[in-house]
Formats: structure tokens, sequence, C-alpha cells
């Protein structure tokens, strides 16, 4: 029987069970199984990630049903604090998987290196010497990382850009790497280091800040995908949606909000795969007020038939190997689950979850309201806080919905009333 990430039913399935369906698809190992129930990741592992460690802090792992990319079915595991999210992605991809699912398309796996040189006498003969030694200069980057060149990536061309500062003008040389399935920022830094002492030799400058760009515009993502007007609810809600997004390309306020919501999904998926949120966040904003003022990220279209057509592009620098990738054996687990051949295939899955993430969201927006479904999902939390025991948090879930009264005084009045 052929793979499908359409599992029916997964939400009313318990913890165990839903994890044994995924470790059945994944063909996961029983030590990986015991890194799902969070007991294989040593403290000895957190230890050398990072510096003072003490202990660690948990989040839920989940995974996101129904989603086709580029006609290939996945499973994408999403680490995240917030309720609805893990659902609102699963119900957005169900949506398009009516319609063949997400197309995607990548750009290339290349960063920018930047070094900063002042002092820079003649800004045309310092760059004209740049450019005419600049085969021996990538050499001098491609000496530090023997296993990008043997891969045929690596430092690949030299750009050289003009500054005006307040406080003066700078030479920015850039340097484009190719760094394959790594996120790069390591090797890239070195390559730089590496490049210091002849760079201030041909500018007689001298060099400043020798360091990776997060802003990865070499390095985008382009996703698509048709949204059924039926299954949205019909041509009022995708109307609405139009207009929904077209608030979010005009006003800086609900775009803020509304490309949150799209890095809730994207963001998910980093912090399963255990890479670094805050570079591509960072990146993604950028890009987001590249025409001058910050705006939505997506954009949607009706095709002739009436249903939603929705865009997603994003700079996205993210890696498969490498740094905590390697070091911690649940991101790997992970990975194994997502099934990806490649970081072309990572970043095009990434860019889906983030615009699914999107289209749930707008949908909700325009009809029943963010909080309805979001606060249902939520019940369970506010039964916990308001103190619950473990068996009753269900029960008083469920009497929170029935009511249409979710708020963390109703769970302690019906907590109380228990107890009487």
């Amino acid at each position: 029987m052929p793979f499908s990430s359409r599992i029916p039913n997964f939400y009313d399935k318990s913890v165990k069970e839903r994890r044994e369906k995924i470790a059945d698809l994944a063909n996961l190992s029983k030590e990986e199984i015991q890194i799902l129930k969070g007991k294989g990741v040593t403290e000895d592992i957190f230890n050398i990630m990072i510096e003072n460690v003490v202990g660690s802090i948990s989040l839920p792992l989940g995974i996101a049903t129904n989603f086709i990319v580029n006609e290939k079915e996945y499973l994408i595991p999403m680490a995240i604090e917030e309720s609805s999210v893990v659902a609102a992605a699963s119900y957005a991809a169900k949506i398009a998987r009516e319609k063949g699912g997400f197309s995607a398309e990548y750009s290339g796996s290349y960063v920018i290196g930047q070094i900063q040189v002042l002092g820079i006498n003649d800004f045309e003969v310092a760059r004209k010497a740049i450019k005419e030694n600049q085969s021996f200069l990538l050499e001098i980057a491609n000496s530090t990382n023997k296993i990008l060149a043997d891969l045929h990536g690596g430092a690949q061309n030299i750009e050289i850009r003009q500054v005006r500062g307040q406080l003066g003008d700078y030479m920015l040389i850039h340097l484009i790497v190719d760094v394959k399935d790594a996120m790069g920022a390591n090797a890239v830094n070195t390559m730089l280091e590496s490049l210091k002492p002849e760079i201030e030799k041909l500018t007689e400058g001298k060099t400043l800040l020798r360091i990776i760009s997060n802003y990865a515009l070499k390095r985008m993502v382009k996703v698509t995908a048709v949204f059924d007007k039926e299954k949205l609810g019909g041509d009022d809600v995708v109307n609405k949606i139009l207009i929904a997004n077209d608030l979010a390309e005009n006003d800086q306020y609900r775009a803020v909000t509304h490309n949150k919501g799209i890095m809730n999904g994207i963001t998910s998926v980093l912090l399963a795969t255990g890479n670094d949120t805050r570079a591509v966040e960072a990146g993604v904003h950028a890009f987001a007020v590249k025409e001058g003022k910050y705006k939505s990220l997506t954009h949607y279209e009706k095709n002739e038939e009436g249903n939603l057509v929705g865009f997603l592009e994003i700079p996205l620098s993210v890696g498969i190997l490498g740094g905590a990738i390697s070091a911690n054996p649940a991101y790997k687990t992970a990975l194994k689950i997502l099934s990806i051949d490649g970081i072309e295939e990572f970043s095009n899955v990434i860019a889906a979850v983030g615009l699914a993430q999107n289209l749930a969201a707008l949908r909700a927006l325009v009809t029943e309201g963010i909080q309805k479904g979001h606060m249902s999902l939520h019940a369970r939390n506010i039964a916990m806080t308001a103190g619950a025991e473990e068996s009753e948090i269900e029960e008083i879930a469920q009497q929170m919905q029935s009511e249409e009264n979710i708020s963390f005084d109703r769970a302690k009045e019906i907590l109380k009333s228990k107890k009487k």
C-alpha cells in the first residue's frame, strides 16, 4: 500500500496510538521511539550543545498530516507550545490536496558572507584589485572546507558593494557560497576569516566585520497551492480571504500579525529539526519590507473556477546536517519522520507549511473568528491551569466547549462543583 500522509481521525487517537502509527509509517527503531517519548536525549548532549547547562525545557512535538508537496506525501514534525497550529496546518493541507497539494521551487543553497572594509581611498581601484584576484581568493576560501569543495559546493563568486554610513564609507565584499545541505554559518565564517589578510593587502584597507548575512536572497523558496472553494466554504469565504489578505498587503499593523501566523508553521518545523529559528525569522521579516514598507508575505488570487490560489515567497537558510542537528538525536528522528532527500526538498516543505498555516488562519478569521477554534483546542490547557487532575481535564474541557464558555474562571467553577 503506498504511503499517504492522510491519516483519518489522527487527532482522536491517544498519544501512544499516534506515536505507534508514526513509528510504523516512518519505520522508526526502538531507540527512535524512545526519543519521541522524551527519553533519548541526555544532559551530556545538552552540555555539548550550549554553555552553563542546568537542564532542559520540553516542547510538544506534533505531526501535521495531509501534506503533498511536489507530488510527494509528507508527515511534518512541528514543535510548538501554541494550541491549534498543528491542527490548522493539517486542515489547510487537507484542502490543498484536493487540487494536488503544494507546488514549490527552490533557487539554490547559496548564502552570503560579508567582509566590511574600512579606509578605502579609491573604491574603484580596490574593487578592480579584488575582481582581478577573484579566482585566487575563492581558492583560499575553499581551502578551508574540503568537504564542500568535494561536493562541488563552496565559494563560487564575489560581489562588491559600497555602503555610505553616517560614520564613513565602507566596501562590502560578498562571498557567495554554496553550502549544500548545511545552514552554513560556521563554514562561511571560517572562509571569511581566511580572506582577511589578502583582502587587506589588495584593498589597502582594514577589515572589521567578517560574518554571514542572514538575509538569504540567494536561497529563495516559492510555493503555491490551489484551495478548493467549496472546501473553504464557498465563494463568500474566498472573497473574504482575498479582502483580508489585501489588508495585510496594505497595512503594517495587520501585516505583522499576518506574517506571525506564517512563522507559526515555519518556526515549528525549524524547532523540531534543530534549525536556527532566529536567522530564518530575521531574513523573512527583512524580505517583508523589501519594497520599503512591511507587508504580507503571501498573496492570493481567484482562478477561473473560482478556487483560491495562494502564493508565498521567502528567503530560507536552513540545514539538515551539521551543528545541533548532528549532536541531538531528537532532531535526526524528526528529519527521519519527514523523510526528505536533500536541502531543496526540505526547504520546499517548510515553505508549504507556512502557506498552509496562513490559509488556515485567514479562513478562521473571516468565518467563525480565530478564537472559537483556538480556544476549543486550548480548553484542556485551561482546565489543567485551573488545577484539574489528569483524569478530570478532558471532562472539564468538553463541558466548557459545550457551554461555549472556555475560560479560567469557568474551569475553576466546574472543578469546584466536582469537589463537593
